[in-house]
């Protein structure tokens, strides 16, 4: 059984236009108007147990809607949704054993008690038994290096603080499916690095199914293998992220440090009959464009077998270009991908 099985799923919100101008103020007090607008528009898709998927888009494409409607937080217009099996929206109590979640903007700890006073009561919630609520915190505690902050109020934790606090409450009952939306949006480099590497440890010793929402693409690098991408409420692409990178990249770039000072003309013709372009980084290094459909080995071998040098390195396009390129365009269909 897949742990997420969405099939034709859409939701429509009843939005409330406003009139302009004093008139339209007070026709507005007597009589509104609304749009019907759809935010996600008959999507399906299937996530096996134990992946770790990343779910992007820009702003209003419809992310944060399918993760409320995954968690039963939104009720389905139409279509159907199978979370471990269950029906989000139906089975709320049974269901909400089964997942974590954890909202970048929202917190699901009290502010003005304990951080361990919010562990305690979570418990209660999920009716977790004392000895595996001990053991499984103690685990939790020590991978996140909690200890400090147990016995400080929510509201003195700094952002970092709180963010590794808000995934030990998420996983305090062993959800067998976290869903992160925004987790690490607003933090720097070193709290993200710990948080990423602590879902790659849940992921790996505890099987954990992660779906993961982040406008942070080097979460997305640094955790999954596969991506479904939503622009304006539909799917524009679902698959692997190497997949993703080898149909839109630009290629290869290796950068060579020469030991002798090197000029264009010089080091054009180490890959003469190659169809490469070079470019002049400074007196004693140089940078080559390789096309994605040409071997690496074939250039490192021409020029290292006819030039002096001392360190070399390969530059990939990174995602981040690689996302803007495609809604530059309007889908990772529509181009032969980014050129350098």
């Amino acid at each position: 059984m897949p742990a997420i099985e969405v099939t034709r799923l859409r939701k429509q919100f009843n939005v409330q236009r406003n009139r302009e101008g004093l008139k339209g103020a007070l026709l507005d007090l007597f009589k509104r108007e609304h749009t019907l607008v759809t935010a996600v528009k008959d999507i399906s898709f299937s996530i096996p147990q134990g992946e770790i998927c990343g779910y992007i888009g820009e702003n209003g494409a419809g992310k944060s809607t399918t993760i409320k409607m995954l968690t039963g937080i939104l009720v389905p217009t139409s279509g159907d949704i199978r979370v471990n099996g269950f029906v989000p929206h139906r089975d709320r109590e049974r269901f909400a054993r089964e997942i974590g979640v954890v909202f970048g903007q929202r917190s699901q700890l009290w502010w003005d008690i304990g951080v361990i006073e919010s562990f305690r009561l979570l418990r209660k919630v999920y009716r977790v038994d004392e000895a595996d609520f001990k053991r499984r915190l103690d685990e939790l505690i020590e991978t996140l290096d909690l200890g400090e902050l147990l016995n400080r109020p929510v509201r003195k934790l700094s952002l970092g603080q709180r963010m590794r606090c808000e995934l030990v409450a998420a996983l305090l009952h062993q959800p067998s499916i976290l869903f992160l939306d925004e987790p690490t949006i607003g933090l720097d480099i070193i709290v993200k690095t710990q948080i990423r590497e602590f879902l790659r440890k849940i992921n790996r010793e505890h099987g954990t199914t992660i779906l993961l929402t982040t406008h942070d693409l080097q979460d997305i690098d640094a955790l999954c293998s596969r991506v479904i991408m939503l622009d304006d409420g539909h799917i524009i692409y679902d698959g692997g992220l190497d997949e993703l990178k080898d149909r839109w990249s630009k290629g290869r770039e290796i950068v060579f440090q020469f030991t002798d000072a090197v000029s264009l003309e010089r080091v054009r013709s180490l890959t003469e009959g190659l169809d490469v372009r070079w470019t002049i980084e400074n007196e004693m290094a140089a940078k080559v464009w390789i096309p994605r459909e040409m071997n690496v080995s074939d250039v490192l071998s021409k020029v290292v077998s006819r030039a002096e040098i001392s360190d070399i390195k390969i530059l990939e396009t990174n995602t981040d270009e690689i996302v803007r390129e495609i809604y530059r365009t309007g889908s990772p269909e529509a181009g032969e991908g980014i050129r350098g």
